[in-house]
């Protein structure tokens, strides 16, 4: 379904000026998010995708990578091409 990342190389594209967003709802936002993350909520991606810099590196999760994929997918296809979906939250939890 998708790529796999370890914490390293996620933090090597953050350390680079990549965004990290998380597009889980607000409620599981709020329970819990990696250090540095953004919430765009999935149901509200359209109306907040203009807050991305197109010119950085995206890195997308949500809690088990299935609404990120959707979320990368749908910026490819608005002309991103630096989108990496991490996958799920838990695993990226102490990087």
């Amino acid at each position: 379904m998708f790529e796999k990342y370890c914490c390293n190389t996620v933090q090597k594209i953050l350390s680079e000026g990549g965004q990290l967003i998380d597009v889980r709802s607000v409620v599981e936002f709020n329970q819990g998010a990696l250090s540095g993350a953004i919430n765009m909520p999935i149901n509200h991606f359209q109306q907040l995708k203009d807050d991305i810099d197109t010119a950085k590196p995206v890195l997308l999760y949500c809690r088990t990578g299935a609404r990120s994929e959707m979320v990368k997918r749908y910026l490819e296809q608005l002309g991103f091409d630096q989108v990496h979906n991490i996958g799920g939250y838990r695993k990226f939890i102490g990087c």
